[in-house]
Parts: structure tokens; C-alpha cells; sequence
């Protein structure tokens, strides 16, 4: 049954009764699997939980006057962080598997029909030593749950943000540059136009920006930006001000970049412009940048890695859809990503989805990065999608 604590409510075409049999199938199926129940409580620190999502979820997430401390608190929007710290309350050095039920939230547009409040049930799997075979298991195990309770025709997608991020860092360049390209991979526009902008090199700075950036130079930086700011009305407080002179610093940096090569622009591009069936996406990544001579074997070895891991557990690893610019849209993934849409029902969200997040881990405390990777189903969407498939 449904804890009552979760509020579930049927949406338009559903019924309780239906949602309650979907969980109690998709729970089963994570029992079966080994994955331990875990419930996290649904309000958390919101400086923490922002950081890690990004700024898509950030403009979505519902905020609260925080406890005693006066910070501010937030809803969970998603269920991986919080399975993490509660993971990290038990300690950092074991594997283990969670399994999870309940409901999320985010904020939509006006005018969205999309539900403020809605459930996921997912899994997540911590201090795995073999990686690609902790992938294989997520995603065959999230397929499998999918043709429990959804639709028989799907649209699978993959990616792996392992191999851009192992570019980037195999690639000469400013440090504040391969931050920005990585910060802002998962907003295509954004990226592209960053390599642009990188390859045109700096333009002059306003004058507004560049009265900011001499601030720096001043015997007290910090009070001569607070005095730039006052005078243009932009400070309403501390905090205020350290992201100004953040912003200042940033300025400055980028003034004195130089402008990045355009055959290393052109490379990038080409790689996040493999798109098709794996195994093919495999060699053309491989030829791309062994051509360019840009060494990011290890990371093309834990996709060829994950390609045998899947051939193992059934899946056709060879043929199935891999896109080199895809990411999802949580800033904490870092490898494997992977999406499931319903064929045909441009009306539905994604019905599951998930990845690899081992850095995430080492945001959250641990010493070193914990091996991680989970996925979440959407049971809700899933379950319209095989109504409307019938």
C-alpha cells in the first residue's frame, strides 16, 4: 500500500487504486533486486540541495523561511540527494542499494498543466567497485519496471557526460573557460554561444563592467566594489556583495583569457555531434579524437566498458540510441545518462531517467568520490502512457 504520508492523488485518467498496484509492482521488482527502503524526510537546507541541482531546478524549486539557524529550507525536488546524505548519516565507506517512494516537487510556468507535485520511484546504488556493471543493473532494472507498468513502445536515449567533461580537461585551456563550458553543457544555446564567444576572444567591457573590474585592482578590493555597487544601487546585502566580487573576479578572468583555438572549438563541437546506435558512436568518438590527439581513452574504455556490461544482461548495448550532447537536466551527473519517453506522446514527461553522480558524493563530505548511479521512474506518467497506448 501507499504510506499516507505521500499524498498521492490521481490524476486525470487514473485512479488511486491503479497508482498504489504500480508502486506496490515497482517495489517488489527493487526488492527482488536487493535494494533496501529508504525514506528521506521531504524538506532540506536549501544552499545545499540548489548547488548541486543547477539552475533549471533551481527556478523550480519551492522555498521556505528555514529552522533555527534562519537558512532557508526546500522541497525536495528530486529524491537522489537526499537518499545520498541519508546514505552519508550511516557513512560514506559501503556499498549499498536504495530504494525509494514518494512525492516530489517543483514549480511549473503559468499556465502549465504539468503537476507541482508528483511521485517517483527509484533506486540508487552507492560504492559499487565495478562501475559498468552498476550501470548495466540500473538501467536493465529501470527498463525492466518500465514494461511492468508503462507502455510497450518507447524511445530509450543515452549519453555519457564523461567523455565531454574528459575533453574538456584533455584540452589547453584557461581553467575558468573549461568551468564555464562545463557548467553550462546541459543548456546547448548557452554552450555553443560560450564556444563561440572563446573563439572570438574577449570584447571590450562596458564601461559599467569595466569601472567593476578596476575595482579589483584598488588597495581594498572588497570596499572599493561595495562602493562602485552602492553607487550604482546594486548591494542589499552581504551576501550581495561576495557575489558581486565573485562576479568581478570572473570578469577579470575572462578579460585575460585568450581566445581558444578554432580547431579545439570545431573538435568539441564534432564530438558532442555524435549521435546514433552506440557501438558506431563508439568508433567515431575514437577516431575523432585520436585524429586530434586529444587522449580521452579512459573515458571511451567505460563506455566500451558499460557496451559489454549491458551485451551481458541482455541488452542490445551495439544498437541502442547514445547522444553525445546529452545530458538531463541535473547538474550533479557526471557519466552515464540515460532517458525514457513514451513513442509518441509528446505530452508526457519523461516516464524514467537517470545516470552516474560519483562527484556529487564528494560535494556532499565524502573524502573521495563514492561510486554512484540511480534512476528514478515517473509511475504516474508511466501509467497514462500505457492508458493511451491500449
Amino acid at each position: 500500500m501507499v504510506d499516507d504520508r505521500f499524498g498521492v492523488t490521481a490524476h486525470e485518467g487514473l485512479d488511486l487504486a491503479e497508482v498504489e498496484h504500480a508502486l506496490e509492482r515497482l517495489a517488489g521488482l527493487h526488492a527482488e533486486a536487493g535494494y533496501a527502503v529508504v525514506s528521506p524526510t521531504h524538506l532540506f537546507r536549501a544552499e545545499l540541495m540548489l548547488d548541486l541541482y543547477g539552475e533549471d531546478i533551481r527556478g523550480r524549486a519551492f522555498l521556505f523561511p528555514g529552522g533555527g539557524g534562519g537558512e532557508e529550507l526546500c522541497l525536495r525536488p528530486d529524491f537522489t540527494v537526499p537518499v545520498v546524505l541519508a546514505h552519508a548519516a550511516q557513512g560514506w565507506d559501503r556499498p549499498a542499494r536504495y530504494a525509494y517512494q514518494g512525492p516530489v516537487f517543483r514549480r511549473q510556468e503559468p499556465g502549465s498543466t504539468r503537476p507541482v507535485e508528483y511521485l517517483q520511484a527509484g533506486i540508487e546504488n552507492l560504492g559499487a567497485a565495478d562501475a559498468a556493471t552498476a550501470d548495466s543493473q540500473v538501467f536493465s532494472l529501470t527498463l525492466k519496471g518500465i514494461a511492468e507498468i508503462g507502455p510497450e513502445a518507447i524511445r530509450v536515449t543515452t549519453g555519457d557526460l564523461g567523455i565531454p567533461f574528459a575533453l574538456l580537461e584533455a584540452l589547453a585551456m584557461p581553467a575558468r573557460r573549461r568551468q564555464r563550458l562545463r557548467r553550462h553543457f546541459w543548456r546547448p544555446a548557452r554552450f555553443r554561444g560560450l564556444l563561440d564567444a572563446a573563439v572570438r576572444g574577449p570584447e571590450a567591457p562596458s564601461p559599467r563592467r569595466a569601472d567593476l573590474i578596476a575595482a579589483l585592482g584598488a588597495p581594498d578590493p572588497v570596499a572599493a566594489v561595495a562602493t562602485h555597487a552602492a553607487a550604482a544601487g546594486e548591494i542589499t546585502g552581504l551576501r550581495e556583495l561576495d557575489e558581486l566580487v565573485s562576479r568581478a573576479e570572473r570578469l577579470a578572468g575572462a578579460e585575460a583569457e585568450p581566445p581558444m583555438p578554432a580547431e579545439q572549438a570545431e573538435l568539441i563541437e564534432a564530438v558532442t555531434e555524435v549521435a546514433g546506435p552506440s557501438g558506431e558512436a563508439l568508433s567515431q568518438l575514437r577516431r575523432l579524437t585520436a585524429e586530434a590527439g586529444a587522449d580521452i581513452t579512459a573515458a571511451l574504455d567505460r563506455f566500451e566498458a558499460r557496451l559489454d556490461a549491458l551485451n551481458r544482461s541482455g541488452v542490445d548495448a551495439e544498437d541502442l540510441s547514445f547522444d553525445a550532447a546529452f545530458g538531463r537536466n541535473l547538474e550533479y551527473y557526471d557519466g552515464f545518462v540515460f532517458e525514457v519517453l513514451a513513442e509518441g506522446r509528446t505530452d508526457l514527461p519523461p516516464l524514467a531517467g537517470g545516470g552516474r553522480f560519483d562527484a556529487m558524493t564528494r560535494q556532499l563530505g565524502a573524502a573521495h568520490a563514492i561510486p554512484a548511479v540511480g534512476a528514478m521512474i515517473r509511475p504516474e506518467a508511466a501509467l497514462l502512457a500505457r492508458r493511451g497506448a491500449a
